[in-house]
């Protein structure tokens, strides 16, 4: 299971909002270009960044910043916040960002989910964010009126790279994942599901582990880090020694 580190980006600087409330803003680094190198030095395979400013307006106000980390990097970059039509997401591609994730047209436009999943098979996540099982857009500001689940079983028939799972109630309060929806979206959802909201511990990342069977492959990591609750090579090297043990056990479950 990967452990993907998170860049929030809100006016150029690196933060982490309180359960999606732009009101509660913690920042973190003014140099989101220095943190995306210190992820990659950690040993992070992918960025996840999010244009917070994007989402909120549209308006792509933060590709400076994100065109500086694409250039200082070498791992993969998926990003997501503002993405609502298929210039937009052209753009994007051209500008070197391996996948796109699309929240809120998921709702407003689902045709053109379908356009560009089409358009571009295994490089479209959708981000499925939601409260109390209820789908959220815009930023998480507006309420949409389809639940996470119904969301992701329309999504079957599309080639997406993944599905991201937010519950918003956890997200940046390192309480631990809800694990339940977790588990309901990916026994639902044929496509990869990554987790995200809550991770507070290496023991939440752990608590995990056994869905990996269920379809969850990857869990983004914001604040936990940050604050260095997790330390992102404790983390990976936890969890590849837990793939190794399960490995080993499988292989000799059958053995006399």
């Amino acid at each position: 299971m990967e452990v993907i580190p998170a860049i929030d980006l809100l006016n150029g600087k690196c933060v982490r909002l309180n359960q999606g409330n732009y009101n509660e803003v913690t920042k973190f680094n003014s140099d989101p270009v220095k943190q995306a190198q210190i992820w990659e030095s950690q040993g992070a395979k992918r960025l996840h960044l999010v244009d917070l400013d994007g989402a909120r307006t549209g308006e792509p106000i933060n590709d400076p910043t994100i065109k500086k980390i694409k250039k200082s990097i070498s791992i993969p970059i998926q990003l997501g916040g503002g993405i609502r039509n298929a210039d937009r997401a052209k753009e994007l591609f051209d500008n070197g960002i391996d996948r796109i994730i699309l929240g809120t047209i998921a709702i407003e436009n689902p045709t053109l989910v379908r356009v560009l999943s089409k358009e571009y098979p295994k490089k479209i996540a959708v981000g499925i964010d939601a409260k109390e099982g209820i789908v959220a857009t815009r930023g998480w500001l507006k309420e949409s009126k389809i639940s996470s689940l119904e969301l992701a079983k329309q999504l079957n028939d599309l080639e997406l790279a993944a599905i991201i799972s937010t519950d918003i109630s956890t997200d940046g309060t390192l309480k631990g994942p809800n694990i339940q929806a977790l588990r309901e979206i990916a026994d639902i959802s044929i496509n990869p599901v990554i987790a995200s909201g809550g991770i507070g511990s290496i023991a939440d990342l752990i608590s995990l582990v056994d869905l990996e069977r269920a379809g969850i492959g990857a869990i983004i990591v914001g604040r936990a880090l940050y604050d260095g609750s997790i330390d992102l090579k404790e983390a990976q090297l936890t969890l590849k020694n837990l793939a190794l043990q399960d490995s080993f056990n499988d292989q000799n479950k059958f053995v006399v």
